[in-house]
């Protein structure tokens, strides 16, 4: 089975491919655009405080952004997952050169953070990938990002952000947060990623996604198949994106409900369910007052 199998994606990506009125903050490292399975994506980009270019196709933010552009809004008939390509992908770089390893997420402060999600929500995002980890926050700081979440929350503007892979049972100001989505990775039979950090607020609020052996772009203009909680984001941010573009009118409230109920498994665990788009789709639907067979 494949990771869009897995989460039961395909059904979903049949109704629809995205809609350009459906934009997606990518929070992360550039994005290589003239890839050629990026040619026709929808991408926008927002100054960030690091270099927006990707100058070298080897440097690991470059690669990293890249990576989930392609899960997100590559050309259906590559080798990503390419789950939502007609969906306006608003590019905020967000770190520069990185030297952690592929498997890890590359960090920001929480003040460069702070400022990149105000950037996206003013910039018309509809959801946020947030694919990365956040540098030492101290309590002035947390209280910053709180109030930048619930900023969010009060725009309508759902955020999905990933556990981390530090392999403990741990949370963040984020993933704590309750309008947030918190994500984890899993393997191709739907069982935790080792080395994915898992919590309380995950097993209540939280989803697991595909995290393992992930194929997507590479900043050569050719592939590469990476692991971890940053590659497992974008499959919960993808589904939202296909859930929205089929329900335009759907309010976030119903969007993120939608995500959350579809998951198969109970939430009494530190681990989350596995992500289920097909039935988040008829939840959706029956929320929307259009259920389909």
């Amino acid at each position: 089975m494949n990771s869009l199998q897995l989460v039961r994606l395909p059904s979903l990506m049949q109704r629809t491919s995205g809609r350009s009125d459906i934009v997606i903050g990518l929070i992360d490292g550039p994005v290589a655009q003239t890839h050629p399975d990026l040619a026709d994506a929808k991408l926008r980009e927002l100054a960030g405080a690091s270099a927006s270019a990707c100058l070298q196709t080897d440097d690991m933010a470059c690669r990293h952004g890249t990576f989930v552009a392609g899960i997100l809004c590559g050309a259906r008939q590559s080798a990503a997952p390419a789950i939502c390509p007609d969906c306006t992908l608003l590019v905020r770089p967000i770190f520069g050169a990185a030297p952690a390893e592929m498997g890890e997420i590359p960090s920001a402060t929480p003040e460069e953070l702070a400022a990149a999600i105000l950037e996206c929500i003013a910039a018309g995002a509809s959801v946020l990938n947030l694919s990365v980890a956040v540098i030492s926050p101290s309590g002035k700081s947390e209280r910053m990002l709180e109030e930048v979440l619930n900023h969010a929350l009060s725009r309508g503007v759902l955020i999905v952000a990933a556990a981390g892979n530090q392999g403990t049972i741990s949370s963040s100001v984020i993933t704590r947060h309750p309008w947030v989505i918190p994500v984890t990775a899993c393997d191709q039979q739907g069982q935790p990623l080792g080395g994915c950090n898992l919590a309380p607020s995950l097993g209540r609020r939280g989803l697991s996604a595909p995290g393992d052996q992930i194929t997507s772009l590479d900043p050569a203009g050719t592939t590469l198949t990476l692991s971890g909680t940053s590659f497992a984001v974008p499959f919960v941010t993808g589904a939202i994106a296909l859930l929205w573009s089929a329900f335009p009118y759907a309010l976030a409230a119903d969007v993120k409900l939608a995500v959350i109920r579809s998951g198969v498994g109970t939430r009494t665990s530190v681990v989350p369910p596995l992500l289920n788009a097909a039935p988040a789709y008829q939840v959706l639907a029956a929320s929307q007052g259009r259920m389909t067979a």
